[in-house]
């Protein structure tokens, strides 16, 4: 028989195209499952959004522990108070967070996203609620078939009022991040809230609710570009969740009573369980995938499977390629040493800095309108603002000196230099200098400004003093 070719336009080219680039999704209902894996992500996704929600309500010297102040341009962080002139740490900190995705992705795959990444954490308690409310997976199936009616509309409604609320505390948590949370919150009961806040607590919670209750595994699937450059972060001794082809193959049904070796079958009953405990919906047992989130929930299924088959556990576990090959792995390689290595060292380099960062700092900001002026004694004398930012945790007195210019007098606008605790300080100070003594037109000085109450707070920066020279 002859295969039937496409008509073609006048030009040559089919009139259709039976391509789709994008399928229509098939909504998947994740098999409930528990084991050591499922164990571990509970505790990991209670952790996360224990901390998430907890968080903004801790008090820390008289003020929210977090508190990212925008308006302000401060950030509050437990004891320590970060600028925008601190933004180097932030970069770090990134960079910090970028070591360790590469480390632990080369040491055991996709351990971020199965337990830790945000649209996981999500969508696990979105799939708890869901199960609770519209019971497990094959009630969900059989309620998705049934024509609408009361009931219908009844569970439906139930399940996604139940979403919509917990969607809108996440958007109210996380504006909590950005304003007072207490603040926040009388404004939401009195209903005094700003315009900017609302908007935000009802776009965080719509792309909660969005991603972890509708579009779930399309995230992880088509929208998260880590699930693309994955295969390049891991290699044959790599940690990855596996199918024991060699074991479970020839697969096929059979009767716990059964002998697999006398029957011809591998260890897999082709059940089916760990397609259906798969959030994204594939099949472990087809290979590594890019839609594998290494949430591990196959292993729990399978174990639990050949449990009751009386089987070893085992037949989808987490393995290395080299492993299944019946080769030797390499555990502690070189990738996973350099990657440990720069990972220790900028870890004890950021947190070192951040500790150690000096919590006053000092802007000198010469006035470039006049070069220089000569007084009514006959001093030559500079012009500057000065820029005092107090880091710490407390107000503090400082003083002023300067150095590098000889018998040089240093003349301020205010009797006392007094700065609270994340205040900025603008006083004006005048340096006068004999005429005699300036050898250049452009001469180095140094300002030091130092807390009288702790000598250890000081901190200098550099100033030019602009005059004639002597004899010219």
């Amino acid at each position: 028989m002859e295969d039937k070719k496409p008509a073609k336009s006048p030009k040559g080219k089919p009139d259709s195209l039976d391509t789709e680039l994008y399928s229509k999704r098939q909504k998947i209902y994740p098999r409930e499952v528990h084991g050591l894996f499922a164990r571990w992500r509970t505790f990991g996704v209670l952790t996360l959004l224990g901390i998430y929600y907890i968080m903004p309500w801790i008090e820390w010297g008289g003020r929210q522990a977090v508190l990212f102040d925008l308006p302000a341009r401060k950030f509050y962080i437990f004891g320590m108070v970060f600028w925008p002139q601190d933004l180097i740490y932030l970069t770090a900190l990134l960079a910090l967070a970028a070591f360790a995705l590469f480390f632990f992705t080369a040491l055991a795959g996709r351990l971020w996203c199965g337990y830790a990444c945000p649209q996981t954490v999500w969508t696990e308690a979105f799939l708890w609620m869901e199960r609770r409310i519209e019971g497990a997976r094959p009630q969900q199936m059989k309620l998705d078939k049934r024509p609408w009616d009361f009931t219908k509309y009844r569970i439906k409604a139930t399940k996604h009022f139940v979403w919509i609320a917990f969607s809108l505390y996440t958007g109210y948590t996380f504006v909590g991040y950005f304003m007072p949370i207490k603040e926040l919150t009388t404004d939401i009961i009195t209903l005094q809230i700003g315009g900017w806040a609302l908007f935000w607590v009802i776009f965080y919670g719509f792309a909660t609710y969005g991603n972890a209750g509708w579009l779930r595994e399309q995230v992880c699937i088509y929208m998260c570009p880590y699930a693309r450059f994955q295969s390049a972060m891991i290699d044959e001794d790599s940690l990855i969740i596996s199918y024991d082809e060699k074991r479970g193959e020839p697969r096929g049904a059979r009767k716990r009573s059964t002998d697999p070796k006398e029957s011809g079958l591998g260890s897999c009953i082709d059940c089916g369980i760990c397609v259906q405990a798969c959030p994204t919906g594939i099949d472990i047992r087809d290979g590594l995938q890019y839609q594998c989130i290494g949430c591990s929930a196959c292993i729990d299924a399978c174990d639990d499977v050949m449990d009751k088959m009386q089987y070893p556990r085992g037949l989808v576990k987490y393995t290395t390629l080299n492993r299944l090959e019946g080769k030797h792995t390499h555990i502690l390689r070189p990738r996973i040493l350099v990657y440990a290595l720069l990972l220790i060292a900028l870890t004890v380099s950021v947190f070192a800095a951040i500790i150690n960062r000096d919590p006053i700092a000092l802007d000198v900001i010469r006035d470039r309108n006049t070069l220089f002026r000569e007084t009514g004694m006959g001093m030559i004398q500079n012009v500057y603002t000065l820029k005092l930012l107090n880091m710490d945790q407390k107000p503090h007195v400082y003083s002023l000196s300067i150095e590098g210019m000889e018998n040089a007098e240093l003349k301020l606008d205010v009797d006392k230099i007094e700065v609270d605790s994340g205040e900025v300080l603008e006083i004006s100070a005048r340096v006068e200098v004999d005429p005699a003594v300036i050898k250049t037109r452009s001469s180095e000085m140094n300002f030091t400004l130092t807390a009288i109450d702790d000598p250890k707070l000081t901190v200098t920066e550099e100033g030019r003093f602009m005059g004639p020279v002597a004899g010219r």
